[in-house]
């Protein structure tokens, strides 16, 4: 096998022998890359062809399928690459019987990639890598009804250019590409959330367990925690999130709902010491599965694209009776159960989405023209278990009282519990929410910088960002789209950055590896 997606990756260069450092066997990494050959070959024959709602549905469940931590399962994948080339057929049919084939509408081999030039094999992998991403952003849009046809269109583009014979300048107006359609789509999530559920407001989220029977709901689909609040009403078993899952709690039309109670755990590489002893099961909507041990296995559950072998799947029905029996039996603790963050803190806040920090926009603008707020930090993006993450609760703990911290995604678990008291009426630190919430964080600096009169790299705001998965790569590429200078990246930069590429974007860009807290503080509030 080979892969380099994740920032796990082995010895920060990649992932190679029978198995990957996230768990998957070299079969299943195998059968990841057989799929993306098949979606490729999809592309392929969508050139020319009008694709179906259908086709759009197997292009985005597929490139979803291949992020890190989602499917684990050969037999769901054999599937789903099973579905593809039938979408493929159906829009080229009889092809497959040609005597002379052209050769256009074949699935790509992808050691074609993973054998390519240097700089060519990390072009393309950004692309790839940023359409698996924002596949995720689209399925989450896709299950609550909105899609947008210009981002469906680009799946195709994409991933039809990852099988061309192309040189960089060809492939770097892609690269960019990704990131403006992704902004496009992360728009089109959002929209799909608020109008569901309402606009996030800010919420505090207790960390303590009520006695009785629970379930947990971990990962990022709103729509899962919806159906599985209706279906658990009135049956006396409390919600508890986790993970990326703990912004739910700020959406009035889910918090309306009296059972939805608090979060459980931190980030997602947690899990196999959280969920160890708990007697409740989880439910995993989307990526963030680890393979579970066989300490708490019976009590995982799976949804959407998650699979995992010899874990119940809850399928298209969504009938979540196996999860709630599974609850009812386990029982609970019979007291509440007192849990903290990694700092020791009791609650988390949650819920200054776009909205909440537009509003309070004449203050922030205030609060910098008079000297009381001397800078902005954006700290989030994806956690992970290397050690030098502590940079990231270190890098916050020694930012300034008179500045403020944005984040978002669950990397702010490193820090998220800390009371760093108030600044202008709001907390130090402000929780924007998932991942895809970089949106909100987008259209807060652009209007930051619009009430200013400057450019958003003018504004006194640093974006300091953790990536683990696609979906950083992805929002990184959208923030390159948009012109923001001097991010800075780490823990680690990525392996499929070749040093060209590296090159091109320091020199472009001004992407900068972070170093140490004292030292990047110095540098950036000079």
């Amino acid at each position: 096998m080979f892969c380099f997606q994740c920032e796990q990756t082995a010895g920060c260069t990649g992932c190679t022998g029978k198995a990957g450092v996230c768990g998957k066997s070299a079969d299943v990494a195998g059968l990841q890359d057989k799929l993306t050959g098949a979606l490729i070959g999809l592309a392929r024959a969508a050139s020319g062809n009008t694709p179906s709602p259908s086709t759009h549905q197997a292009m985005i469940e597929g490139l979803f399928t291949t992020i890190t931590n989602v499917n684990f399962n050969e037999e769901t994948i054999r599937q789903q690459i099973e579905n593809v080339t039938r979408e493929k057929n159906s829009l080229i049919p009889g092809c497959g019987g040609c005597a002379q084939p052209c050769g256009r509408t074949e699935d790509y081999n992808m050691g074609l990639l993973w054998n390519a030039d240097e700089d060519i094999r990390s072009l393309k992998s950004l692309i790839l890598f940023g359409l698996r991403g924002m596949a995720a952003y689209a399925y989450h849009a896709m299950v609550l009804g909105y899609s947008d046809e210009e981002v469906n269109t680009f799946f195709y583009e994409g991933m039809f250019a990852i099988g061309e014979d192309l040189n960089m300048e060809q492939l770097l107006p892609i690269v960019m590409k990704v990131g403006e359609i992704n902004l496009k789509c992360m728009a089109l999530l959002d929209q799909a959330n608020t109008e569901s559920y309402g606009d996030p407001v800010p919420v505090t989220v207790p960390l303590t367990v009520e006695k009785g029977p629970f379930i947990v709901i971990s990962g990022h689909d709103l729509k899962d925690l919806q159906l599985l609040l209706e279906q658990t009403e009135g049956k006396g078993i409390n919600i508890y999130t986790n993970g990326e899952m703990l912004p739910a709690h700020a959406y009035p039309k889910l918090k309306a709902y009296p059972h939805l109670k608090g979060n459980l755990g931190t980030a997602w590489h947690n899990q196999q010491k959280e969920f160890a002893d708990i007697p409740a099961p989880v439910l995993f909507t989307t990526n963030c599965l680890m393979p579970p041990k066989a300490s708490y296995a019976d009590r995982v559950f799976t949804t959407e694209v998650v699979s995992y072998p010899g874990v119940i799947h809850i399928g298209e029905d969504k009938d979540f009776t196996p999860v709630i029996e599974k609850a009812l039996e386990l029982g609970g603790y019979p007291e509440d159960r007192e849990f903290t963050g990694i700092n020791g803190g009791k609650t988390v806040t949650t819920g200054f989405a776009r909205n909440t920090v537009l509003s309070a926009a004449g203050t922030i603008v205030n609060a910098v023209k008079g000297g009381a707020l001397k800078h902005i930090f954006l700290v989030g993006g994806c956690d992970g278990a290397r050690k030098g993450r502590s940079y990231y609760t270190d890098f916050v703990k020694q930012t300034p009282a008179d500045t403020a911290v944005l984040t978002l995604a669950c990397g702010k678990y490193r820090f998220n519990d800390l009371d760093l008291g108030t600044i202008g009426g709001l907390p130090r630190i402000m929780d924007m929410g998932q991942c895809n919430d970089a949106y909100s964080a987008i259209r807060a600096a652009l209007a930051l910088a619009d009430a200013f009169d400057c450019g958003v790299n003018d504004l006194p705001l640093t974006l300091v960002l953790s990536w683990y998965e696609q979906k950083a790569v992805c929002i990184l590429l959208t923030l390159l789209h948009l012109g923001i200078r001097n991010i800075y990246l780490g823990p680690t930069l990525p392996a499929f950055l070749s040093p060209g590429v590296l090159d091109f974007l320091v020199k472009n860009y001004g992407i900068r590896p972070t170093t140490t807290p004292e030292q990047d503080l110095k540098e950036i509030l000079g």
